[in-house]
């Protein structure tokens, strides 16, 4: 696949041009489930689920939400809407019933997807628990809740019979696909274009509930196209995905990375180390996806002897920086000798720089690399606003193919983030050096990276401002030596009210993401502040790092 070809490439049009080129070749396998899609057999199950969402009576532009970990039917439904134009809403399998609502009414989702759920967590539970009236909302040819008006159809993943009063089971949807002529699909496909959005990704912001950044096709298709340049794929490469797809990491560096280079899809339905290291062994993989914390956990799996990865070659990194010792050991001990770095963000489609296959070890734990082809870098000083010079800190701003439509429904949000030329205003803090590497130094806001996931202290005060007993709360992030970060919470207790930590927690693990949950809660009477009134969280965690050299732990763990 060279440059050109992907030029005014949509989704689905990328997967016909790869079936065409090679239809015998493995395009998705799943280890665990023996499943084994050729090009021309997953094209053919991308065709049928196309047909089908036009059966339901989707339209172009129209919203599909998809809630669940990474089943053969998320990606199948991932091109499927690539086919239609249908904009794929991607669900953080860990949202509870606060986020999920959130999501269903503010993106005007037609249609909901879901499995059964996860280890901790009951999908079809919370989502009842969500939409109370689902049972009596009828189906067939569409739900009416009032409560979320557009949401019409829900679908249930996997092998199961749905047996649930307002949900279908997926056998039952993909077979209204004969409703549908293989023609009317051709004609909905060729009316679609590279330019408009097919994918939107909620996430957070410093203020507020997450915003739905809008993908278009050029966004996803270019930017997987040159991720993958920078890690040399081709199509006799494997590419291991264990990141979750409902993440850019998982449906663009994974999914869309391996198909823009005519490779194989091997997925790990949920993160699992032995699962993974099973999956390379098996499949011969010779790229792995992944955060750190990932590549920590497989490389000291107690069994990690007894699977063989010297078939990798590359793969990516990102998320949270990497410490110089777990790369030496991802390329030494696993072999993963020409592993790159990526950092970006869901705005940008999402990686803006990467490192390259040929750097050296340095500067890939050093630096993110530079940035990606076609793609405008700069820094500029955080009050000026003005370019700095090589080596001086400011705030990373990019420009290009890769930046987002807008957020969905907010304007003036997007204007706070797109400048009137185009620039997209990271929020990051960075350097970067006459060869052009990055260095990424700080946060322009107050964001946490717990393990690659990105959480946002605003969020998750305003949801324990809920709490009747909660009289203030201030979250911050503090040092982990596993995640990187934990969350903290420094917790006002209205007057003649008692709580506990576990209380706390509790409270919010039924409601928001178990990432989310503070692992530590101070109860306070008072926060540092400035003269002028404003809130001092550095020097809440800094009190909090002196406090934890004495003490082993405050509160319980909630992870």
């Amino acid at each position: 696949m060279r440059p050109e070809d992907i030029e005014g490439l949509t989704v689905g049009g990328l997967l016909d041009l790869v079936a065409e080129r090679r239809p015998e070749d493995d395009a998705l396998v799943y280890v665990d489930r023996g499943l084994r899609y050729s090009y021309r057999e997953f094209n053919q199950a991308v065709e049928r689920c196309a047909r089908a969402l036009m059966a339901l009576g989707l339209k172009k532009g129209d919203h599909v939400a998809v809630w669940g970990q990474n089943v053969p039917e998320w990606v199948t439904l991932q091109f499927a809407t690539g086919k239609t134009g249908t904009v794929l809403v991607t669900i953080n399998p860990a949202y509870r019933s606060n986020e999920l609502r959130y999501v269903l009414e503010q993106s005007d989702a037609a249609a909901l997807f879901l499995t059964r759920g996860t280890k901790g967590a009951d999908f079809v539970k919370v989502l009842r628990e969500t939409v109370p009236d689902l049972a009596d909302a009828g189906s067939g040819e569409g739900l009416e809740i009032e409560a979320l008006p557009h949401l019409k159809h829900v679908v249930l993943m996997g092998d199961d019979t749905a047996d649930e009063p307002g949900i279908v089971s997926y056998d039952e949807f993909v077979g209204r696909g004969g409703e549908v002529s293989e023609e009317e699909l051709r004609e909905r496909q060729a009316s679609l274009s590279a330019d408009e959005v097919i994918n939107m990704q909620y996430t957070s912001g410093t203020t507020g509930f997450p915003k739905g950044v809008q993908l278009t096709h050029a966004n996803i298709v270019k930017n997987a196209f040159y991720i993958g340049e920078c890690m040399k794929l081709g199509p006799e490469d494997r590419v291991c995905i264990p990141v979750p797809f409902f993440h850019c990491f998982g449906c663009v560096l994974g999914t869309l990375n391996a198909v823009t280079h005519e490779g194989t899809m091997v997925p790990v339905e949920s993160f699992d180390p032995e699962a993974v290291l099973k999956a390379v062994h098996e499949e011969r993989c010779t790229a792995l996806l992944g955060v750190p914390t990932m590549f920590i956990a497989e490389l000291d799996h107690p069994d990690f002897e007894k699977y063989d990865t010297s078939s990798l070659r590359t793969g990516i990194m990102a998320g949270s920086p990497c410490p110089i010792e777990v790369m030496k050991k991802v390329v030494n001990v696993m072999g993963a000798d020409e592993i790159t770095i990526a950092y970006g963000q869901t705005e940008s489609s999402p990686v803006i720089t990467q490192t390259r296959t040929d750097d050296p070890i340095e500067r890939r734990v050093s630096t993110v690399g530079r940035a990606l082809p076609n793609v405008e870098v700069k820094i500029v000083g955080v009050e000026s606003g003005e370019p700095v010079g090589p080596g001086e800190q400011g705030e990373l701003c990019t420009r290009g193919y890769h930046v987002m439509e807008g957020y969905y429904k907010m304007p003036d949000k997007t204007r706070e983030v797109i400048d009137d030329e185009g620039w997209l205003h990271t929020g990051d803090l960075a350097t970067i050096d006459e060869d052009g590497y990055v260095r990424i130094t700080g946060r322009a806001k107050d964001m946490i990276i717990r393990g690659g996931e990105n959480v946002y202290p605003r969020e998750i005060e305003e949801f324990l401002y809920t709490h009747p007993a909660i009289s203030d709360v201030q979250v911050y992030g503090v040092p982990d030596e596993r995640y990187g970060e934990q969350v903290a919470a420094a917790v006002k207790v209205k007057r003649g009210e008692t709580l506990t930590v576990g209380e706390i927690q509790d409270y919010c693990r039924r409601n928001i993401a178990r990432y989310k949950v503070p692992k530590y809660v101070d109860f306070v009477e008072e926060y540092p502040m400035t003269a002028s009134g404003k809130i001092q969280k550095y020097k809440l965690r800094e009190a909090f790092v002196e406090r934890h050299r004495l003490e082993a732990t405050a509160g319980t763990d909630a992870s």
